[in-house]
């Protein structure tokens, strides 16, 4: 890694700054230019170092205050047509599909947003009718263990040294 992708990766991981310029204050962080940032993530994602960069919404602070995972039996046979159906509601955020284990049949999630329980019980009512799947559990979230981004130590290269 060089000294200026340790920058970048000092500057931004605890988050990108909360600003109309995040690229160019992360930039300005790490003591570079935005475009010199904007190469170094570049080249992360071609390198596949980087997959995606994305925001984290607060959905309590919005007023989506209930939430829940829902987990789908899905037929293998139609799990990319009912994914796009269940993907395509403005209150699931995350859809995605999984592996069943042998006690556990569901292989579908997605993560439902609305205002309150009730409101959640209601979106998922209306996506079991829109993609025909009848069987599905809620699961309602106890307590929020843990959301932060994750953070590396950065090290500096040790020059080679010769006796």
């Amino acid at each position: 890694m060089t000294d200026v992708e340790r920058r970048v990766l000092a500057a931004l991981q605890g988050g990108f700054p909360r600003s109309r310029t995040p690229y160019k204050d992360a930039a300005k962080q790490a003591g570079i230019s935005t475009e010199e940032l904007l190469a170094v993530l570049r080249g992360w994602k071609d390198q596949g170092k980087l997959r995606r960069i994305g925001a984290i919404v607060r959905h309590e602070k919005v007023g989506l205050s209930g939430g829940a995972m829902v987990a789908w039996r899905v037929d293998r046979d139609v799990v990319e047509r009912v994914g796009t159906v269940l993907a395509g509601f403005k209150e699931v955020s995350h859809a995605y599909e999984r592996k069943t284990e042998e006690n556990w049949p569901y292989n579908v999630y997605t993560m439902v947003h609305g205002t309150d329980a009730g409101d959640v019980e209601q979106t998922v009512r209306h996506m079991s009718e829109a993609c025909g799947i009848r069987e599905y559990r809620i699961l309602t979230t106890e307590r929020e263990l843990k959301k932060v981004p994750p953070t590396y130590v950065i090290e500096k290269e040790k020059p080679n040294s010769k006796m």
